[in-house]
Formats: structure tokens, C-alpha cells, sequence
């Protein structure tokens, strides 16, 4: 009976000890999460694919000066009346989506040895931009609500007066007579110059030597002012950004939403990012929520408290670079890695974006990816494909499905699991895989917003990193 039980007591501390190294390793090698390691399946209740009416805050993120909260703007905690009540359909998202991906293509071209993004055509679109934050701006201050953009440098907004043709926003135009800190940017200004490489055009100057600013995008919404500066506010009146450098559009048109402008927090110098680099160091982190339904933040400055379990990889921090370069490596399905060429990833590079909805991959990648995520499914229905969405499942007859897990092995062997909710989109009896292939593996790769969901993405640009933690918010 001693035996039994000392075999016993053997028995479990071996298995304490093996749990240990699985959770030791795991925070080594990988983020730290609240999911056992060998949990490669997701139990998903398929009402989750339903839209909720009401506004749920996040508890989570940084309550602190620097920190501004994310909300979705077709979700029930828009302040956009129009867009509050419009959901929109898995088909328009991706029409959206498709648009912006075109002229990101358009726009860059890759030095393949050192995956270089630079410039080459006009900038996205912005009518997709789906989180918003909100500024104020000007003294007194006027609050804005702005689209962020990681994508993007400058930061702009509609201005009275409307000259020619202005959309229609929620708030009020911000206008510059008003504000006794406003002033106009000189033509012989730094700043003018370095509009070239922000926005992709060259500045103008107007006859009192004003230097204007173009936004001109492939969709042909427009954007066009003068350059100004003025003081931006973001949680209180001494958590500010004194002559801060935006364009002030004057005649605004095309697919925009009710938004007043937009945020630019790329790597370009004239970026929030780089302008608020005294206070907050060109570190920013942002967690997006995993329902239209909740809310997540947008934090500046680093977070001391919780760096430790943030794991990073490097971003191409070239003076080519115009846009966040990862460099993805290997793809996760059911735990199982797919037999994919590193070459495949490499050829072309891989961005991360806050706007673009859906992740892209390289063509074989994704060929790939379906192959083992089409072999996890066999117990459910197949759908029909929803336009470049090719793996459908209806789920009508079905109350809890079984899905693999999904993760992206990142340089510096940062392996990141998504989100259980970053996997399927749509309703039950059209639920599809949020991914989407290129038309070839030449065309860079991005990682959607639709994947980053609940993840704390962290962007530390003097370290040239990006970051990834666990549980960032609801």
C-alpha cells in the first residue's frame, strides 16, 4: 500500500513539474496566456455570430493621461447616429476592404532582400476605417472624432470654410478663426516639405506663401487644405500636444463616413507618433475589441506594468519604410504546422495594419491554410463562398461548433495564437474563414484588423518592434 501510494505521489509530481515546464516554455518562447497549451480547438457557441445592440466598456487598458477609447463605428457605442444603426453585411466589408488592399498594392513596392515598403502610387482609401478615438483640437477645444490609422502619417480634419464640397460629419467643422492658438505653416516651413513623403504629393502655396496640403486617394475622395498647427488634446488640458502639425481640409469629398478626419500613426515624421515623440517616446499600443459591441484603447506611451508579458518582432525600421514590416514564418492549424516554403514569406513581406479588415496571405499560404482548416471541418456543412471568402459552413442546424485554433509564428520566434472570434465571420448559415488569399505570392501580405482582435499591439519604434500580449481587452 506504501508503494502504490509513494508511485502515486510520483505519479503527480512528475505531472506538476511537466505542466510547469509546458507553461515556463510557453512564456519563453511565446505569449503568455490564459489557455492550457495544448487547447488547439475552440468551443464556440454559434449565437456569438450575432450582432449585440448594446455598449459594453472595456475594463481593461491603461487608465492613465495618453489613453483614448476605441469604439467600432457601426457598433452601439458609436456616437454616429447613421452609422450606429447600420451593420454592415460580410459582402460590403469585403468590397470595402478589397478597394483598400488595391491601392496598398498600388502604392508599394518591395525590395524583396531587405523588405523595404516604400512609396509609389496614391494612399488608401478612408472610408474604411472602422475604429475611431476621439481628439480635441484648437483652444477652446473642439472634440473630433478621427479614424486611426497605422497606415497613415498626417492627421487631418474638415475645416470651415467649406470652400467647394465637404461631406457630412457628426460633429461640428473645426474652425481654425475660432481657435486662438491656430496658425498657418509657412511655405519655406520644414514641415511643408516633408508633406512629399507623408502624404505622397507634393505640398502647394497659395498667394499669402500658406503651404497646402493634398490627400488625393485611389478611390478619387479627396482631401485638400491648407497645413496648419494647433494644439491637440487628448485626455485633458495637461495631456497635450502644443503646435501640432495637421491638415486642415477645406474641400472634402468622396467615400468618407461620419468621421471628422483622420489620425495618422505611421513612422513618417510628420505622424502623431513622431510629433508626440518628447512625451510619449514613439511608443503607442492599442487593443481592438472582438465585438463591434464593446470597446478597446488606444494608449501612448509605454506601459512599465505590463511589458513583461509582451512578446516582440522586429519591423523593417528602414528610411524606406513607410509602413510596419513584419516577418511571418510559419502558420498554425489545430497546432499542426503547415508545410509552407519559408520563401513563400519572405518573396513578398508581410504589413500590420489597423484597417484593413481581413488578413491577407500569399497565394500558396493560403491554399495551404484552407487545405488544413477544410480537413478540421469535415463534421459541418459546407456553404456556398461568400466572393474571394471560399471556405463557407452553415451552421443553421448546429448550436456549438468545434474549430481549430489558428496561429502565426512571427520573427523572434514570437508565436502568436488568434482570437477565437478572429476565425469565422458572418451569420449561421454563412459563417466563413476570415482569411483571404493574394492573386499571387508577389503581393505583400497584411495582418488584418479582423485577427488582432483582443490582442494588445504594442509599437515601440526607437527598438524598431512590435509586440503582442494576451487578454489586451474584451
Amino acid at each position: 500500500m506504501a508503494m502504490k501510494n509513494s508511485l502515486l505521489l510520483l505519479m503527480l509530481l512528475l505531472s506538476s513539474s511537466f505542466s510547469l515546464f509546458l507553461v515556463v516554455a510557453r512564456k519563453q518562447h511565446g505569449l503568455e496566456t490564459k489557455e492550457a497549451i495544448t487547447n488547439h480547438y475552440h468551443n464556440l457557441e454559434t449565437t456569438s455570430f450575432q450582432p449585440s445592440s448594446i455598449c459594453t466598456r472595456s475594463t481593461k487598458g491603461d487608465k492613465k493621461r495618453g489613453t483614448l477609447e476605441v469604439v467600432h463605428r457601426h457598433g452601439p457605442c458609436s456616437t454616429f447616429s447613421k452609422d450606429r444603426v447600420k451593420h454592415l453585411s460580410v459582402r460590403e466589408i469585403l468590397t470595402l476592404d478589397q478597394n483598400k488592399v488595391k491601392s496598398i498594392m498600388s502604392r508599394l513596392t518591395i525590395n524583396t532582400q531587405g523588405s523595404k515598403a516604400t512609396f509609389s502610387a496614391k494612399p488608401e482609401r478612408t472610408g474604411l476605417g472602422n475604429y475611431i478615438v476621439r481628439v480635441g483640437l484648437g483652444t477652446p477645444k473642439k472634440d473630433l472624432s478621427l479614424v486611426f490609422d497605422t497606415g497613415s502619417h498626417i492627421t487631418w480634419t474638415q475645416c470651415q470654410p467649406c470652400l467647394y464640397l465637404c461631406y457630412s460629419q457628426q460633429e461640428p467643422l473645426f474652425a481654425p478663426s475660432s481657435s486662438t492658438t491656430y496658425s498657418n505653416v509657412s511655405c519655406t516651413a520644414p514641415e511643408c516639405s516633408a508633406l512629399t513623403n507623408a502624404t505622397g504629393f507634393p505640398p502647394g502655396c497659395d498667394s499669402s506663401s500658406t503651404c497646402k496640403y493634398s490627400m488625393m486617394y485611389e478611390d478619387t475622395s479627396i482631401s485638400l487644405g491648407l497645413f496648419g498647427k494647433d494644439k491637440l488634446t487628448l485626455t485633458s488640458e495637461d495631456d497635450v500636444i502644443d503646435d501640432f502639425y495637421f491638415g486642415c481640409g477645406h474641400n472634402n469629398d468622396g467615400h468618407f463616413g461620419a468621421e471628422a478626419g483622420l489620425l495618422g500613426l505611421g513612422p513618417d515624421k510628420l505622424s502623431f507618433v513622431s510629433q508626440s515623440a518628447n512625451k510619449y517616446g514613439k511608443v503607442f499600443s492599442y487593443c481592438l475589441p472582438s465585438r463591434a459591441s464593446n470597446t478597446g484603447y488606444l494608449t501612448f506611451g509605454k506601459d512599465e506594468v505590463a511589458s513583461n508579458n509582451v512578446s516582440y518582432t522586429p519591423f523593417s525600421n528602414s528610411k524606406e519604410s513607410t509602413l510596419y514590416v513584419l516577418k511571418l514564418e510559419a502558420i498554425f492549424v489545430g497546432g499542426k504546422k503547415l508545410a509552407i516554403s519559408p520563401t513563400v514569406f519572405s518573396s513578398a513581406g508581410m504589413i500590420i495594419e489597423s484597417r484593413t479588415v481581413f488578413t491577407r496571405l500569399p497565394a500558396t499560404a493560403y491554399a495551404a491554410l484552407r487545405q488544413a482548416f477544410r480537413a478540421e471541418m469535415t463534421n459541418y456543412t459546407l456553404a456556398k463562398p461568400l466572393d474571394t471568402l471560399d471556405t463557407c459552413y452553415d451552421f443553421s442546424n448546429t448550436t456549438t461548433i468545434t474549430v481549430p485554433g489558428i496561429s502565426m509564428l512571427w520573427g523572434g520566434n514570437t508565436k502568436v495564437d488568434i482570437s477565437s472570434q478572429g476565425i469565422l465571420v458572418g451569420n449561421n448559415s454563412q459563417s466563413c474563414l476570415a482569411f483571404v488569399g493574394n492573386e499571387d505570392d508577389t503581393w505583400i501580405g497584411i495582418f488584418g484588423n479582423f485577427q488582432q482582435m483582443t490582442l494588445k499591439v504594442v509599437y515601440d519604434l526607437p527598438a524598431g518592434k512590435v509586440g503582442f500580449a494576451y487578454g489586451g481587452c474584451e
